[in-house]
């Protein structure tokens, strides 16, 4: 068995914690803690969190998307490949670090989509973005945590309140979609977002094809 390696650490927005980049051979793991934020292995629910989303807006001219928290950008890649030349892809980091890998150790993880044309990489938090403009967005992706209730940053839990959903539709084009990926289900935010005036779907995926761990993913749209 190869032995994982730590290659570099970074702490979390608020200092309180430690966030730990590994590699065992090709395999890349992102730490919090005991806990395993994602894998380079695992990427099929943070994929269905971009396809389920543009399948939404598809045949929207020149969509504008708004992707919270880079991850090891599978997110981002399959926005990228469901999206045609005319969209723009903004993606919100607040952990500078996590940039860094994606340019650094895991470069070949990454693909070469953070030089696609299409992308601008902004070391701002998400709700920064979602709160400074109105009608703006014709989708809001958000994966900067294990769900509705941040593990990572306690301050995440802002965006998943009554008025951050309120921020993230006024944020949203009339038809706009809000997806939030969530490692486990959670009445409580369903119930919120429907109180925020949203028509929600909420949807089972696997971190693998057809194995690993069920995770959701709520679609959220902005019927105005």
């Amino acid at each position: 068995m190869i032995p994982w390696v730590q290659l570099d650490a970074a702490k979390t927005p608020d200092g309180g914690q430690e966030l730990r980049l590994k590699r065992r051979g090709t395999e890349f793991s992102i730490m919090l803690g005991a806990n395993e934020l994602m894998n380079s292995r695992l990427s099929g629910s943070e994929e269905a969190l971009a396809r389920l989303s543009c399948e939404r807006i598809a045949g929207r001219v020149d969509p504008k998307i708004l992707i919270g928290g880079l991850g090891m950008g599978f997110t981002l890649r399959a926005a990228l490949a469901e999206l045609g030349t005319d969209a723009s892809v903004t993606v919100a980091e607040l952990v500078p670090a996590v940039v860094a890998w994606a340019r650094g150790p895991m470069t070949e993880v990454f693909g070469g989509c953070l030089d696609d044309p299409r992308v601008s990489i902004r070391e701002v938090d998400v709700g920064q973005l979602i709160r400074s403009e109105k009608s703006t967005w014709d989708a809001i992706l958000l994966d900067v945590d294990n769900g509705p209730e941040g593990i990572v940053y306690k301050a995440n839990d802002a965006l998943y309140s009554a008025a951050g959903l309120g921020a993230a539709r006024a944020a949203l084009k009339p038809g706009g979609v809000l997806a939030v990926w969530s490692q486990g289900p959670d009445s409580g935010f369903t119930r919120r977002l429907k109180q925020a005036g949203f028509a929600v779907e909420e949807i089972r995926t696997r971190a693998n094809g057809k194995r690993g761990a069920r995770h959701i993913i709520w679609l959220a749209a902005n019927a105005q």
